[in-house]
């Protein structure tokens, strides 16, 4: 297997998280500034929030699924790739053109619609091309670099704000130029696994080399079923970012301010994202996975109760550390619990499942506030993370060995 500077890193990975930063660089742009913009200019309220967001990741969703099954059948990741992150750097930015919230709903359609071309191709690349006993690492530098596109973004939108005196539609128009870059990164840099990566001679993907051998049990589909209705259960409880960032912004936040938290928020998902991979690589996936459910649990919990601005901002910003406790570390786990063969279906139903669980998550988190409150809503979303974290405790933890 080749390697990059970062040791274990595949440069394909290594070119994928360049993907990754300026695809978030230009999305987090947009993305922290939008239920400003949808609620202050378009008059848009909590409830047709939660639908434009939640339609958008159930599209996602779909698609994941779809993607994740051809790129088994047809035997290629890379065009998948390409195609989904051309389309959504096509349609993002032009967000910033529409008069009305419904126009936002299309766009934010067809943006998810290339995400989810590109998602479950693109996680089964990345086990392609890394040996078991360094995915979590993988993952979590993926990440990581996903992460620090999110710092970014939010900071050129800021500088834009007050340095150029810029429009919050402007703001949008500018995130084209990443989202450009990304389009030329992956023609140029991102290269397929290879057949024998999916197959079962145990080769690897670039150069060659063997890589991996998978357990005797890894094709028991049982405990990759019990997962995903663990996830299922624990995303029906994770509605959409956007209402922590309305809940800020009712505490008194300004757009600025908002903006600057964002990417505070994924400084500490960075950080937390590159740690919680490689541990998980140590000590085990599913431990890691409850402990990050737990505390995704006391988080929204104090969402509830908390009132303060600076209680609130302080539990924003540690909120962080629950993706470094599971992002990575569900991406490897679920690599480990089907056979090579079946690695992009399998990236396809938890991508898919994930988002379309989100639809009724957002709705019903939208719906709870605007009738009972903020409260209710985010107590509901803790009490559903405890129900996910039951559920978890029956998926036994595969033995991966791997061989050189």
């Amino acid at each position: 297997m080749n390697r990059s500077i970062l040791g274990n890193i595949s440069p394909t990975v290594v070119a994928l998280g360049a993907v990754s930063f300026l695809t978030d660089l230009s999305s987090e742009m947009i993305y922290p500034l939008l239920p400003v913009f949808l609620s202050s200019v378009l008059g848009a309220g909590a409830f047709a929030i939660g639908l434009i967001e939640g339609v958008a990741e159930m599209t996602a969703s779909v698609f994941k699924i779809v993607s994740g099954y051809l790129t088994d059948r047809t035997g290629t990741r890379r065009p998948y790739v390409v195609w989904g992150y051309t389309l959504s750097s096509t349609a993002r930015p032009l967000i910033g053109l529409v008069r009305l919230w419904p126009l936002v709903l299309v766009l934010r359609f067809v943006d998810r619609v290339g995400k989810g071309i590109r998602t479950s191709p693109r996680d089964a690349l990345i086990a392609d091309v890394t040996d078991l006993r360094f995915r979590g690492w993988a993952y979590g530098f993926h990440r990581a670099m996903d992460h620090a596109g999110a710092i970014a973004g939010p900071i050129v939108a800021v500088v834009l704000l007050r340095w150029f005196d810029a429009s919050l539609r402007s703001v949008f128009l500018w995130s084209a130029l990443p989202a450009a870059l990304v389009v030329l990164i992956v023609l140029m840099y991102v290269r397929e696994g290879g057949p024998a990566a999916r197959g079962s001679s145990g080769k690897g993907a670039e150069g060659g080399c063997t890589s991996r051998r998978e357990s005797p049990d890894a094709g028991n589909m049982r405990d990759f079923r019990l997962f995903m209705s663990a996830v299922v259960v624990f995303t029906l409880g994770n509605s959409t970012d956007a209402f922590l960032l309305l809940r800020l912004s009712s505490a008194g936040v300004d757009g600025t301010g908002i903006a600057l938290l964002w990417s505070g928020f994924h400084l500490v998902k960075v950080v937390s994202t590159l740690a919680g991979g490689r541990v998980s690589d140590r000590l085990g996936r599913k431990p890691m996975i409850v402990a990050g459910w737990i505390y995704y649990a006391v988080v929204y919990l104090l969402f509830a109760l908390l009132e303060t601005r600076g209680a609130l901002i302080t539990t924003f910003l540690l909120y962080g550390v629950y993706f470094g406790l599971t992002e990575p570390v569900e991406r490897a786990w679920v690599a480990s619990l089907v056979p090579p063969r079946l690695t992009g279906r399998a990236f396809g139903y938890y991508n898919g499942a994930v988002g379309i669980a989100s639809l009724p998550a957002s709705l019903i988190f939208g719906l709870i506030w605007q009738k009972w409150g903020h409260a209710y809503a985010f107590a509901t979303g803790g009490v559903l993370a405890l129900l996910g974290c039951l559920l978890i405790s029956g998926v036994r933890e595969k033995t991966i060995h791997s061989r050189r």
